[in-house]
């Protein structure tokens, strides 16, 4: 194989692809980035048998064929050369010679024959959204997942397509996420899990545009391809918890506030519940102000925020970094809290729109 492509293309595939890489692996060849050159493209893809990704560029090929190089190695070297011209050249001993201006490096490759097959999604559902849209459902519900071995299926989101939206959901047993986001076409109403490993890669390849990207879902398999980049990652099998029946309906407290003003509020208050590592920050609900307010060794912090309160006064407390993580992926101004009790879940909901419901377990304190 023989091969002359820019670098600033290749280092960016390389990039790209290398997060498809495995490494807590005994197979060396998950750890490599295959690469192949046919006609004017080369395209190259790494695996970790759960999440494929696979870019293509277009590059001189001199002499068709394919290689796989070792990915962390290739990764680091290659972005040193993202303003050369790269000549890439393999001989019969499948040693990879690396050309640019006057040097050359040289690595030994790995068997092609013994990378795996990176699977097709073939006979799909699929469903079609803007690019920023999907972007956003992700951001929004992937914080939420579990990072815990205990029940794998939490570790990703379940998605769930119909005619008008997509809703994403994500739960760890402390919290909950449901995001909804509109579709601009689907061929069936389905539903599936994917990895909140692969979502983030999928967040990674998207911009803010108002472009339309196809998502192809198989019996076990996700792929999107964007900008000639495919991702292919492995579905979850499992049943995902009826997240309805934890959703309650009727609240006796409801307040109404500047998510900003309560984002700076809450981390600051955090400060000192921090120190003591049990990270709880109790609210204090009545008439026209909240108050935050939390306390260790070294003293007290307490904040207080401007609401408008429907309903009884109450006293709760939460641990600040779900409440503040579930702030940070909003984007509104303006956020509904609803309350039911001090030992019931905290329900976060847009003022202006149903496009998302953020449920928080709360922390029982002592009176």
């Amino acid at each position: 194989m023989k091969i002359i492509c820019d670098g600033a293309d290749l280092s960016d595939a390389v990039l790209k692809v290398s997060k498809g890489t495995s490494n807590k692996t005994t197979n060396p060849i998950l750890e490599g980035i295959k690469v192949v050159a046919e006609e004017d493209f080369v395209t190259l893809s790494a695996t970790d048998l759960e999440l494929s990704i696979e870019k293509t560029i277009r590059g001189m090929v001199q002499i068709e064929g394919e290689m796989v190089v070792p990915g962390k190695f290739f990764c680091e070297y290659i972005k040193k050369l993202n303003n050369e011209q790269i000549e890439l050249n393999v001989d019969e001993k499948n040693l990879l010679s690396i050309k640019y201006t006057d040097s050359v490096g040289k690595i030994q490759c790995l068997n092609a024959v013994e990378f795996p097959r990176i699977a097709q999604v073939e006979d799909s559902s699929y469903f079609e959204m803007k690019e920023k849209d999907l972007k956003s459902l992700i951001a929004k519900s992937i914080y939420a997942v579990a990072t815990e071995d205990v029940r794998p299926i939490l570790k990703g989101v379940k998605l769930e397509i119909t005619n008008e939206q997509v809703t994403a959901v994500a739960l760890d047993g402390y919290r909950l996420a449901v995001v909804k986001k509109p579709v601009v076409s689907t061929n069936a109403e389905f539903s599936c899990i994917v990895p909140a490993r692969s979502l983030n890669e999928i967040s990674k390849l998207l911009g803010d545009e108002d472009k339309i990207i196809k998502v192809n879902v198989g019996r076990n398999f996700l792929m999107v391809d964007i900008d000639n980049t495919k991702l292919t990652t492995r579905l979850l099998e499992g049943d995902f918890i009826n997240y309805n029946q934890i959703i309650p309906s009727d609240f006796s407290t409801n307040v109404v506030l500047n998510k900003d003003q309560l984002l700076d509020a809450l981390e600051r208050a955090s400060l000192l519940s921090r120190v003591d590592r049990n990270n709880l920050v109790k609210f204090e609900i009545s008439d026209k102000v909240m108050i935050l307010s939390s306390k260790s060794e070294i003293g007290d912090i307490k904040e207080n925020i401007t609401i408008s309160l429907k309903g009884n006064d109450l006293t709760i407390a939460f641990n600040a970094r779900y409440f503040t993580e579930a702030l940070r992926a909003i984007t509104d101004e303006f956020l509904q809290l609803k309350f039911t009790s001090a030992v019931s879940p905290c329900i976060i909901t847009s003022n202006d729109s149903d496009e998302f419901l953020y449920l928080i377990l709360p922390v029982r304190i002592m009176n």
